[in-house]
């Protein structure tokens, strides 16, 4: 039987196979795109370090108790508002009624007595000069009188002491501000110096924890960016780093404009900048991420190249970083 195919066939297969794979091996690369293109520069930006720190005020004044007793009305409570010298408690001490009590009588009776001694000094006077006493007995009673003037205003100023000390048991706002803290409850028994409310003073601040190792790399100016949760980001400066060192750490205030009084007291992350770098920065658009991955295309010698690369966030609104898989002079085409 003969063979169905001829020669001369097999021979045009054969030279149709060959055309298609040398087809194949020569196909170009994707052509390069017509996107916006960026061409990627080395910038100097910040060195970001992350810290903890807290919501706050300038200053906390704290309003104390100044006499011991009890705290009998508080009229304030956490987050009112409260001005410099207002009365926002009270504190009884029941044995300064008594010790007033006493020395009230006392002074009565040194009076009684000084109005005796007064009236002995005018009969001695009397008879002295009438020839009767000798000038001693008129030194001895005017002695004797001015003595019971001075029982009597002696008397007089430990009564008004006692209700001095008794005033003190006013509990007033240091300064003007929000309440920050009141937990002494009315009725609870307090000593001098006890701080019976904390009153914030002062515009407020992020109370910035450093560790030591940034006391001579952050310095006022340096920028601040914290995040208050729920979305709600801040920038700010640092305005003054503290000289001292405790417990290993450094403390610092920075301003930022859009700080909420509700807050304070409130821990916080934040970033601070502590020194500057080289790094690459391009807009969002330029990243590709599919699967988890993160691409960018490369344009090289009028192809396109997709290339993966490591990326990180960036402070700068609409930019990210480029970490690693491309290089400062590389062109970078934006996906359509």
């Amino acid at each position: 039987m003969k063979c169905p195919f001829s020669a001369a066939a097999a021979v045009a297969l054969l030279a149709a196979a060959s055309a298609c794979g040398s087809n194949e091996a020569t196909a170009p690369t994707a052509p390069a795109s017509s996107g916006p293109a960026l061409v990627l520069r080395a910038v100097d930006m910040p060195q970001w370090t992350p810290v903890s720190a807290e919501v706050a005020t300038v200053d906390q004044a704290e309003a104390m108790a100044r006499i011991s007793g009890i705290l009998t009305s508080l009229s304030v409570t956490e987050g009112d508002y409260v001005r410099k010298g207002q009365t926002i408690g009270r504190i009884v001490d029941s044995t300064l009624g008594y010790q007033s009590g006493a020395y009230a009588s006392q002074a009565v009776a040194a009076r009684a007595q000084a109005a005796q001694a007064a009236a002995d000094l005018a009969r001695t006077k009397f008879l002295y000069d009438n020839g009767v006493y000798a000038k001693a007995r008129l030194d001895q009673a005017q002695a004797a009188a001015s003595a019971a003037q001075a029982q009597v205003r002696s008397f007089e100023q430990l009564e008004r002491s006692v209700s001095a000390t008794a005033g003190q048991g006013i509990v007033i706002a240091p300064a003007t501000g929000k309440v920050l803290t009141a937990d002494v409850p009315a009725g609870s028994a307090v000593a001098p110096g006890i701080a019976i409310a904390t009153i914030t003073s002062g515009p407020l601040v992020l109370k910035l924890d450093l560790p030591e190792s940034l006391a001579k790399s952050v310095h006022p100016g340096s920028a601040v960016a914290a995040s208050l949760g729920d979305g709600i980001d801040v920038r700010g400066v640092v305005t003054r780093v503290y000289p001292s060192v405790v417990a290993g750490h450094v403390r610092a205030d920075a301003t930022a404009p859009t700080l909420d009084d509700r807050l304070i007291g409130r821990r916080v992350a934040a970033q601070v900048e502590s020194g500057r770098r080289s790094g690459l920065l391009v807009p969002q658009k330029f990243i590709t991420t599919r699967y988890g991955i993160d691409t960018v295309m490369v344009r090289s010698r009028g192809s396109v190249t997709t290339v993966p690369v490591q990326i990180a966030p960036s402070k700068e609104p609409g930019q990210v970083e480029i970490l690693s898989g491309v290089s400062a002079g590389d062109t970078l085409v934006a996906a359509k």
